[in-house]
């Protein structure tokens, strides 16, 4: 089978998880083509370089949404007229305002907000048809026209109170952006044949695969629509969400802000219409796919593989950890608020004063990291004066702010063999694979109630509400004064990790589900790779058979009715 997997700032440039999986999949599915068609964000991003592509990757397409884009030539007056009304019908239902029963883009949409995401859908697809035909979309979208049509619709009857405002800057800002958001439109991966250098079209390719929905999924739509390829979605964190998140905290204008949403939303929307079968990761991601329109019956959760076999030894060894020290690994940011996890520290040090906290960070590469990082060393630093032993003696403080990869944590195995308790503190989280990987390690967690924290848990650790120090401590302090406890629910932890998370588990997921998308969308072309299910055998009978209805003919009991 050849696959298009399509990715937006992620593999093959992306060396964190949101990488590693990909290149799981493909190494782990190695009887299967792939063709990468990569989206990069940022220039430091490439960069970084890519990872080492096994022998299975064809080719690799990539194309950066971050660059200034030539506009290229302009268009004639006839591509000017359709170019016009397919911005119209894309301008219209972004401004359109909402009409529903309680949900954005869902099943309780109402009937003048499904009209309005239809006209949107008509009109990015006839933005789409008008660039394959005719060339790149990026002067059109820059052009005072498109500015006209924008502030049209913005000022239209029923539009959006948040973009009735929006000014010429504002729609010059937005359609900036939504020529960037847009780019996929234009990029020559749309064909049926191997190029001169080898690398193919999305029109080759039985069955395209997004990493997430949004950008990179944006091809795949295409693909089925000039194709009928169909489309399969995996989204292990919550796109959407991520762009609200954004752009409520990006230095933009308010109808800006509103526009961006709409546009991603609307997007999302479409995207989860037409993907023959979408994968969330959790059940988190799945009520906002549900909630922004997704058909629960093409649902199906497949949960992160993660790499069980590093942490095996340190999961087998249930009296390795310090009895008294608990632990906090992860990235360092705002939304983990260490700032509630050294008050809970502080009520949990007065009760057991012999405990210990070891904050084990990831190296900064975020902007803020450090900012953040320093100031909760200084409240470290009020919250717990150095203690020594003696008069004599160098003061010590009961919490260590540490590394990893440094000479305390050198490894994230030893990270956790140090522990006896794992924490995490987040006030929003996703998939929180450092619990996944305490899991692992098999050691007793205490977590706030946020993302799909309580899915992964599963009853193996100990939950409390977030922004709760009070909470968080007793939690603490009740594994820490119960050992017993602690290895119950750490070898639970372990056996239920090993169950779910890991990458057999994951792999066999989208064996069968690529087996199963393309049984129903069998190709109709000749292949010479020799790729087992690269060209089905139901694809050699003559005839349009697939459109034909198959009809069984009545209990005569004669073979040959």
């Amino acid at each position: 089978m050849r696959i298009g997997l399509l990715t937006e700032g992620g593999y093959p440039f992306a060396a964190g998880e949101s990488g590693l999986w990909c290149d799981r999949l493909v190494r782990g599915l190695a009887p299967h083509e792939f063709d990468l068609y990569a989206l990069s964000r940022d220039a430091r991003q490439e960069a970084g370089g890519r990872l080492p592509l096994p022998a299975n990757v064809r080719a690799v397409r990539t194309a950066p949404l971050w660059t200034a884009e030539d506009a290229g030539r302009g268009y004639g007056r006839r591509e000017r007229r359709r170019f016009e009304a397919a911005f119209e019908d894309l301008a219209g239902g972004l401004c359109a305002a909402p009409d529903t029963t309680g949900e954005p883009f869902g099943r309780g949409a109402g009937r003048g907000d499904e009209a309005a995401a239809e006209r949107f859908a008509a009109g990015l697809y006839g933005l789409a048809e008008l660039a394959r035909a005719c060339g790149g979309l990026s002067a059109a979208l820059r052009s005072e026209r498109a500015v006209r049509i924008l502030e049209s619709a913005c000022r239209a009857p029923g539009a959006r109170r948040s973009v009735a405002a929006a000014t010429v800057t504002d729609q010059l800002a937005f359609t900036d952006q939504l020529e960037r958001a847009l780019r996929p439109l234009s990029l020559g991966w749309y064909a049926e044949e191997d190029g001169p250098d080898g690398t193919g079209g999305l029109g080759l390719v039985d069955l395209c695969h997004a990493a997430s929905a949004g950008a990179a999924a944006l091809p795949g739509l295409l693909a089925k629509r000039f194709f009928g390829t169909p489309l399969l979605v995996t989204e292990y964190g919550v796109q959407l969400r991520a762009h609200y998140l954004a752009a409520t905290g990006a230095a933009l204008a308010t109808p800006v802000r509103a526009l961006l949403a709409a546009f991603h939303g609307r997007l999302a929307g479409e995207v989860y219409r037409q993907a023959a079968l979408l994968t969330p990761g959790n059940t988190h991601a799945r009520r906002w796919q549900e909630r922004c329109g997704a058909e629960r019956a093409r649902l199906r959760t497949v949960y992160p593989g993660m790499d069980a076999e590093r942490f095996a030894e340190v999961g087998e060894d249930e009296e390795s950890g310090d009895p008294t020290t608990l632990s906090w690994i992860g990235r360092v940011e705002p939304a983990k608020d260490l700032v509630a996890l050294l008050h809970a520290f502080a009520e949990v040090r007065r009760r057991q004063p012999d405990a210990r906290l070891r904050i084990i960070a990831a190296p900064l590469r975020e902007p803020g990291a450090a900012a953040y990082l320093a100031h909760c060393r200084g409240l470290a630093e009020q919250l717990f004066p150095d203690e020594a032993a003696g008069a004599h003696a160098v003061g010590e403080n009961p919490v260590s702010f540490e590394e990893l990869g440094g000479p305390e944590a050198p490894t994230l195995e030893d990270a956790y063999a140090a522990s006896a308790v794992v924490v995490l503190s987040s006030v929003v989280e996703g998939f929180p694979v450092s619990l996944v990987e305490a899991m692992f390690c098999a050691r007793a967690t205490v977590s706030t109630d946020v993302g799909a924290v309580v899915e992964v848990i599963g009853g193996t650790g100990l939950v409390v509400p977030p922004r709760n120090p009070k909470a968080l401590a007793d939690a603490c302090l009740a594994l820490l004064r119960d050992p017993d406890r602690r290895h119950r629910l750490g070898a639970a932890a372990r056996a239920r990790a090993l169950e779910l998370f890991t990458v057999e588990q994951n792999l066999a997921a989208f064996r069968g589900i690529y087996l199963e998308l393309l049984s129903h969308s069998p190709v109709r072309r000749r292949t010479s790779s020799g790729v087992p299910f690269a060209h089905p055998a139901e694809a050699h009978v003559p005839g349009s058979w697939a459109d034909q209805p198959v009809t069984a003919a009545a209990g005569t009991g004669d073979p040959d009715a």
